[in-house]
């Protein structure tokens, strides 16, 4: 009980000012020296983590009582470290991908999987297109672990937990490469498949090796017919495709030049979330 008061006492020393450092003592009566930015920094980060979505500096500073100008430079300097996201449309901040690196092995799938949607959101707002999250489930498969809608008018919506063969749509041909399959297998695969627009095995390959080349696919059309999707991969440490970042549009949305963009962010997107994810 004596530690727990202690610990709340420290607390309250550290929120009630912004300065540098403060003294208090421990349980054996020994000095010690709090650093309010340190302490600061902390407080935010839970704040962030317990809000769970986008959150305004002056929200943060009010509820935590922190002055505004400290409260803005401590999320800048946490933006700098890459432990925090600053949205420059919406001026807001949440948990960065950089904080899961941080406590690696101590998150859950779930909790790494929430610290990369704010990634998921920014693209999806930036290029109105709905963001989706694929693993790969065992040797064959791949589920949807996270969907985040368009915020267009008119938008596809992807339902989380649906499962699809993993040599389907744009994460299909950048899975492809690194299953350690066969050629044999992967032909016998394909041809199980069953696609709206039929394509041949050979044109398949042929976008796998392209994809493999750019760091991106494009599925025009074939597993869904009116539906366009860009897919990325998110490696883990062993080299291998555990995840994929897909963007949902419709076809005909984008011009080549613009789905060029698309892919290359969605790629970029993929290198920041493989430490974070896997």
């Amino acid at each position: 009980m004596a530690r727990s008061a202690a610990g709340r006492a420290l607390r309250e020393e550290a929120s009630a000012s912004d300065g540098a450092e403060s003294a208090t003592a421990n349980d054996a009566g020994e000095k010690m020296v709090i650093v309010k930015p340190a302490a600061n920094a902390i407080r935010i980060l839970k704040f962030l983590v317990e809000a769970g979505g986008p959150t305004r500096s002056v929200t943060i500073s009010r509820s935590l009582g922190l002055n505004a100008s400290t409260c803005f430079n401590i999320l800048r300097t946490l933006v700098l470290e890459d432990v925090v996201e600053f949205d420059p449309v919406a001026k807001t901040y949440s948990v960065g991908v950089g904080l899961t690196t941080l406590v690696g092995n101590l998150l859950t799938e779930g909790q790494r999987v929430a610290a990369a949607t704010p990634q998921m959101r920014e693209l999806a707002d930036r290029y109105n297109i709905t963001m989706t999250l694929w693993k790969r489930l065992g040797p064959d498969k791949i589920v949807l672990v996270k969907s985040v809608a368009s915020p267009a008018n008119v938008r596809i919506e992807m339902a989380e937990g649906q499962r699809l063969p993993v040599l389907m749509a744009s994460t299909g041909r950048i899975m492809a490469p690194h299953l350690g399959w066969s050629r044999k297998d992967l032909k016998a695969a394909f041809k199980a498949l069953r696609w709206q627009t039929p394509l041949t095995f050979e044109d398949y390959w042929e976008q796998v090796e392209a994809a493999e080349a750019r760091g991106w696919a494009s599925d025009q059309g074939y597993f869904t017919k009116g539906v366009q999707t860009i897919a990325a991969p998110v490696f883990d440490r062993a080299g291998d495709v555990a995840f994929s970042i897909v963007g949902v549009m419709l076809l005909g949305q984008y011009e080549d030049g613009q789905l060029d963009e698309i892919g290359a962010a969605l790629r970029d997107a993929g290198r920041r979330l493989t430490n974070a994810l896997t």
